[in-house]
């Protein structure tokens, strides 16, 4: 149970505007050797979503004018 804790501590947010979707993990910025199968993070629906391998979270924002 305490690992769980400490890897949601350790996963990482990204912040996405409409016009960058459709939003996948890992992104281009992550490093090779942290990668796993590239997966593609719903926020259709909702506004926030996670990714089942690394637990990175997925915000989907408004685009600034």
């Amino acid at each position: 149970m305490i690992e769980q804790h400490k890897k949601s501590e350790a996963a990482e947010s990204v912040k996405l505007k409409p016009s960058e979707l459709p939003a996948y993990c890992p992104t281009e910025e992550m490093g090779l050797w942290n990668s796993h199968p590239r997966v593609y993070i719903p926020l259709d629906e909702k506004k926030e979503a996670s990714c089942p391998y690394c637990g990175t979270l997925f915000t989907l924002v408004e685009d600034a004018e």
